[in-house]
C-alpha cells in the first residue's frame, strides 16, 4: 500500500516536471500541433510514457513491483507503440500504419492460450481501434487525459479484484501520470498530448482489460471490454457516421482517418457548451460507463449492464450526429475570433474580451436588432469609406454626421499655362 502511495506520487510529479521541461524544448524546436485554433507544443505524451516506464521499470528493479512476464511484455510493447506514436508526430504518418503497427505489438501481448485463436484475433483488432480511437481523443485539451485517468482506475480495479497486483500497480502509476500531465494539459492546454501520448495510453488500457477478462465467457467479456472503453467507441462512431455521405444531408466528405471539427468535444461546444465544460461532461459520461464495467466483472451487475451503456451511447451519438460538425458557427460559441459585418459592411471581428474591433476602431458590443451598435465613423473613416469620387473632399462640422462641401473644380495643366502666360505679358 505505501509502495503504491510513493510510486504514484512519483509518477506524477515526474510527469508534470518532464511536460514543462518538454514543453520548452518543442518551442525552441518548433514541434507543435498547428491543427488546432491555436499552435500548441507537441511531446506531452512523451512525459506520460517516460514517467510511466521509469517508474514501472524502477519498481521492477528494486523488487519493490516486480513485474510478470505478461505485465513486462505489454510495457515493452506500449513502449513501442509509443515510439511509432512519435514518428507521427513528428512525420505525420499515416492512420493505416499506426494501425498496422498496434495490431502488430497487440499480437505479441494476447494471450491466446486462455482466450483461443478466433477471440485473440478479435482481441488484437479491438486493441489496435481502441488505440486509433484513443487518439481521436486528443481533439480537445484535457479530453484524452481525462478519459485516460477514469479508465485507468476501472481498469486497475478489476486487475486488483482478479488478483493481479502487478498489472494494478502499472495502472495506478500510468493515472498518476497522466494526473501530473494534465495539469499543463487542462484547456487551454500550454502543451498537447500527441499521437505518442494518445496511442500509448488507449494501447495498454486496451491491453490491461484483454488481460484481465482472459478466461471468461466471449459475451460478458465483450460487454465489460465495451463499457470500459464506451467514450472512445463513441466518439469513433460520431466520427465514422458523420463522414458517411449515404447517411445524411450534409456529409463531410472528408476521409475518415484525417481530423476535423466533427468530434465529441467539437459538437458539445457548438451546443454553447465551454471546453473545460466538454471534457468535465464528457469524463462523467466515462466514469459511469467504467462503473458499470466493474460491476459487471466483479458480478455485482449482470452482463446486460453492458447493453444499458450501449444503448445509452448510441443514443448520445445520434443525438450529436443532428449537431452539424461544419459549416458557420453560431454567436454564442466559443472560439478566438469570429467574422461578421459591421457598419457599413465593413468586417468585424468578435473576440473573447468582448471587443469589436473594425481594423479602424473598437467599440464595445451592444445587443440589439443587428448584435452591434452603429457608431458614427470619425473624419479619418469617413475619408476611408468615402468613395473614389467623394476622396479629396474637406468636411465641416462637428455633429453627428459631417457636412460634405466640394471643392471648386481644379484647373487642367493646359490652362494653367495659359493662364501664366497671359499674366506675363499683359
Amino acid at each position: 500500500m505505501l509502495y503504491g502511495i510513493v510510486t504514484a506520487i512519483t509518477a506524477l510529479l515526474l510527469a508534470a516536471l518532464l511536460s514543462a521541461l518538454l514543453r520548452t524544448a518543442a518551442l525552441r524546436l518548433g514541434l507543435v500541433d498547428r491543427r488546432r485554433m491555436r499552435p500548441v507544443p507537441l511531446l506531452g505524451g512523451v512525459a506520460v510514457v517516460a514517467s510511466t516506464c521509469l517508474v514501472a521499470a524502477a519498481g521492477g528493479w528494486t523488487g519493490a513491483a516486480p513485474l510478470s512476464d505478461p505485465v513486462g511484455g505489454l510495457l515493452v510493447a506500449g513502449a513501442a507503440v509509443a515510439l511509432l506514436g512519435l514518428a507521427a508526430d513528428l512525420w505525420r504518418l499515416r492512420t493505416r500504419l499506426l494501425l498496422v503497427g498496434a495490431a502488430v505489438a497487440a499480437a505479441f501481448v494476447v494471450p491466446y492460450d486462455e482466450t483461443g485463436l478466433p477471440a485473440g484475433i478479435c482481441a488484437v483488432v479491438w486493441i489496435a481501434c481502441v488505440a486509433a480511437a484513443f487518439r481521436g481523443l486528443d481533439h480537445a485539451d484535457g479530453l484524452a487525459g481525462t478519459v485516460g485517468v477514469v479508465t485507468a482506475f476501472g481498469v486497475g480495479a478489476c486487475a486488483a479484484a482478479e488478483v493481479m497486483d502487478d498489472l494494478a500497480a502499472l495502472l495506478s502509476v500510468l493515472a498518476a501520470a497522466l494526473t501530473g500531465f494534465l495539469m499543463h494539459n487542462w484547456p487551454p492546454a500550454r502543451i498537447a498530448f500527441g499521437a505518442c501520448g494518445s496511442l500509448f495510453t488507449g494501447f495498454v488500457l486496451a491491453s490491461a482489460a484483454v488481460l484481465t477478462r482472459s478466461g471468461y465467457d466471449s459475451l460478458s467479456s465483450a460487454a465489460v471490454l465495451f463499457a470500459l472503453t464506451a467514450t472512445a467507441a463513441a466518439d469513433a462512431l460520431v466520427v465514422l457516421l458523420s463522414r458517411w455521405p449515404a447517411l445524411f444531408r450534409w456529409p463531410a466528405r472528408r476521409p475518415a482517418p484525417r481530423r476535423g471539427p466533427d468530434h465529441l468535444a467539437h459538437r458539445l461546444r457548438r451546443l454553447g457548451i465551454t471546453p473545460p465544460g466538454a471534457t468535465v461532461l464528457l469524463g462523467v459520461g466515462t466514469f459511469s460507463a467504467v462503473l458499470v464495467g466493474v460491476l459487471v466483472h466483479t458480478g455485482w451487475l449482470p452482463w446486460t449492464g453492458g447493453l444499458w451503456v450501449a444503448g445509452v451511447a448510441l443514443v448520445a451519438v445520434l443525438a450529436l450526429l443532428r449537431v452539424r460538425g461544419y459549416g458557420p458557427r453560431r454567436p454564442g460559441e466559443t472560439r478566438h475570433t469570429r467574422i461578421r459585418t459591421g457598419v457599413h459592411g465593413a468586417p468585424v471581428t468578435r473576440s473573447r474580451t468582448g471587443v469589436h474591433r473594425t481594423g479602424l476602431r473598437e467599440t464595445p458590443p451592444v445587443r440589439g436588432r443587428t448584435g452591434a451598435r452603429e457608431v458614427p465613423p470619425t473624419r479619418g473613416e469617413a475619408a476611408v469609406r468615402a468613395p473614389r469620387s467623394a476622396r479629396g473632399q474637406s468636411t465641416q462640422g462637428t455633429g453627428r454626421h459631417p457636412q460634405v462641401t466640394p471643392r471648386p473644380p481644379r484647373q487642367s495643366t493646359s490652362a494653367q499655362v495659359s493662364e501664366s502666360l497671359r499674366v506675363r505679358d499683359g
